[in-house]
């Protein structure tokens, strides 16, 4: 996949400052998506060092297959969210130049649909990267090392805001869609990852604070 440059570099090589420095300013990208994809990535992230203080421990060598196989799935996710972030970026660079076609252009509107779905299928990934990271962050939750076991309970709520941002993203799109019967089916695909993710992610957190209180 080709990478939508920024400046001098592409959201993926971006110093962390210079993410947040665009994500602040009046630039088109990166945006909500963006940051979504970003926050799955760190939330991750997250999830992943509390596999790493795990394996090797003899005291949970019970678990350590599980958390080895959970680490490389974190390792993969993490990179793909990244990906999703400059994928997000080049699926709103055609949205923006098409609310710039004049109105009465007769071929604005199916340009303008294209841009749409485009735009509302790229947070939908995200939204299913992020539902795979909640599943992984129970998995640390239930069997990580118990010094790290708050870091795994930060690292749903993280995945939980990544996922429910996202999904304001697809929403955003599909409003606009004038392929009703599409924009209907991917806003109750985002609906269902939310009722279902949303809720493993609070159990997942509520057990650590259990654990911590």
């Amino acid at each position: 996949m080709s990478k939508i440059e920024i400046g001098e570099a592409s959201l993926a090589q971006m110093r962390l400052d210079q993410f947040l420095g665009k994500l602040a300013s009046n630039a088109p990208v990166p945006g909500g998506g963006g940051a979504s994809a970003l926050a799955g990535a760190v939330g991750i992230a997250l999830g992943n060092m509390v596999g790493a203080l795990t394996v090797g421990k003899k005291k949970y060598a019970a678990v350590e297959a599980d958390i080895i196989s959970a680490n490389e799935k974190a390792c993969a996710l993490r990179n793909e969210l990244l990906l999703l972030a400059e994928k997000d970026a080049q699926a709103f660079a055609p949205l923006s130049a098409a609310y710039s076609i004049p109105k009465d252009d007769p071929g604005r509107a199916a340009v303008m649909e294209n841009a749409l779905r485009e735009a509302a299928q790229v947070p939908l990934q995200i939204m299913e990267a992020c539902c795979e990271a909640i599943e992984l962050t129970t998995v640390y939750a239930e069997k990580g090392s118990a010094i790290a076991v708050s870091d795994a309970g930060c690292a749903a709520a993280m995945c939980r805001a990544a996922l429910e941002s996202a999904a304001l993203n697809v929403y955003i799109n599909t409003k606009s869609m004038q392929d009703r019967k599409l924009a209907e089916s991917m806003d109750r695909k985002a609906s269902a990852m939310l009722e279902k993710y949303c809720r493993m992610a609070s159990q997942a957190y509520e057990m650590v604070v259990r654990e911590v209180t």
